[in-house]
């Protein structure tokens, strides 16, 4: 019983969000301190995509299949955000071990102008293709032709992405969580009441259709990042931009640029591959389709908690290396991928049990609950190895090592995964099958890999 309470007690102090030196806190509490709010902020994150698809459903399979598509091109964009994240969360963390809180304040405000030059040149160029990236995926023409004002709000709406991907980042680097967490709650607060008032009208007032899940998600990211940049110049944080942080050094940026270059690189790598992946799947019609678009949706609903306890790792590895506590940083890691793998053997269970309420809940076509139901039944049988090797990557990305995990991603992922899909699906004749088991089995040997490289301890030099 008291052991119970004092874990509520440490629970509600991570959300109230107090400011903690976790390179002097004990490594159980401070693990849980961080992943609380990160888990949350993740499971902000993901319920994005739940709501989204929960109210496009309803508008048919070529709407799914649209969501589908565009969500596969905008995982790129994601990347950047992501890689950039990372970037973000290493100099952060490592200033701050070192106590250096006003060069961690001007690295973060460097990290905002680089975002704001890449999202704007990616959303560009998106937006202005849009109809041909559609089609390139697969989409047959009713679906570009219903899609298209979709993918157009959704690309041209990525710096609000990218900002609140990277300032999250800074906000985690520094030991401020809760702030993050925050930013999505607001974010997904406002994406949640928005949808079905913009998708399908109120009283006299005509929806939107497909393009008001756009402007609802859009509108959403866009009040968080609002939030955060509150937070970062209201001056009472540890982590904050001042005037004197406010001269743009290329250096800085240059600095930023080499760090993330490895980070954006394995996201787009990953990226890349469930591109493909959705490009292999699209050839056995819309339904199958709508079945993946739905599973990945409920996967990502319960990968990104696991992202998010992963992160406190990646903080702790950070602020640790800046104290030169690299034994300390080490043991962080080993004991949050204990509580990872635990995590996701119980969700393995419920995916296994009740894999086909939680398609069903999305869709009443029968033949994408099937598919959709197969598809969570097997790619989770590696959940087990997948919480492993969130661990081990944001290891290395906390520590700044960002270039081993992009190698280890285009060996396991396009060497191995995307042949081995191919070869299932067409060649073997296993269909949108042979794709699952594909996902399963390569992703389990990417987190043993990660394992064995991390035992090597390299990561302990890298210098950020």
């Amino acid at each position: 019983m008291a052991n119970s309470q004092n874990f509520l007690q440490l629970a509600w102090s991570a959300i109230k969000g107090k400011e903690q030196d976790y390179t002097t806190l004990g490594i159980k509490h401070s693990i849980v301190l961080l992943a609380i709010p990160m888990i949350l902020e993740m499971l902000m994150e993901s319920l994005f995509a739940i709501v989204d698809i929960f109210f496009v459903g309803r508008l048919g399979s070529n709407a799914l299949a649209t969501v589908g598509l565009t969500e596969s091109v905008l995982m790129i964009i994601y990347a950047v955000g992501m890689g950039i994240s990372i970037a973000a969360t290493a100099l952060v963390s490592r200033r701050v071990g070192e106590k250096n809180y006003r060069e961690a304040g001007s690295i973060t405000f460097q990290l905002i102008v680089t975002g704001l030059g890449l999202s704007l040149l990616m959303g560009g160029l998106a937006t202005f293709f849009a109809a041909e990236t559609l089609t390139l995926m697969g989409a047959t023409p009713e679906v570009v032709a219903e899609g298209l004002a979709y993918a157009r709000i959704i690309f041209a709406g990525n710096v609000a992405i990218i900002l609140l991907f990277l300032i999250n980042g800074a906000f985690r680097g520094a030991g401020q969580p809760h702030l993050a967490m925050r930013a999505l709650w607001l974010a997904n607060g406002a994406n949640i009441v928005l949808d079905p008032l913009l998708i399908f009208g109120i009283g006299s007032i005509d929806g939107l259709g497909l393009a008001g899940a756009a402007w609802a998600t859009t509108i959403g990211r866009s009040l968080g990042v609002v939030y955060q940049l509150y937070h970062l110049f209201n001056g009472r944080h540890l982590l904050k931009i001042t005037g004197d942080n406010l001269v743009i050094s290329f250096k800085v940026m240059y600095r930023i640029l080499r760090l993330s270059s490895g980070g954006v690189g394995q996201y787009l790598i990953d990226s890349a591959s469930w591109i493909l992946l959705t490009r292999i799947i699209a050839e056995f019609g819309s339904n199958a389709l709508a079945a993946y678009t739905i599973a990945f949706r409920v996967i990502i609903f319960t990968l990104l908690p696991a992202w998010g306890l992963s992160s406190a790792a990646a903080t702790l590895v950070g602020q640790n290396l800046g104290a030169r506590k690299a034994k300390r940083a080490e043991l962080a890691v080993w004991l949050t991928a204990r509580y990872n793998m635990v995590f996701m053997a119980a969700v393995t269970l419920v995916f296994i049990l009740f894999g086909e309420h939680l398609s069903s809940f999305f869709t009443h076509d029968a033949e994408v609950v099937t598919i959709a139901t197969e598809a969570l039944q097997i790619i989770t049988l590696g959940y087990i190895f997948f919480g492993l090797g969130m661990v081990m990557v944001q290891a290395f990305n906390g520590a700044g090592d960002t270039r081993t995990p992009a190698l280890i991603n285009i060996v396991v992922l396009w060497l191995i995964e995307i042949p081995l899909a191919y070869t299932l699906a067409l060649y073997l004749d296993m269909a949108y099958t042979g794709v699952f088991i594909a996902i399963a089995c390569c992703h389990s040997l990417h987190a043993l890999v990660s394992w064995w490289l991390f035992r090597r301890g390299t990561w302990k030099q890298v210098k950020v």
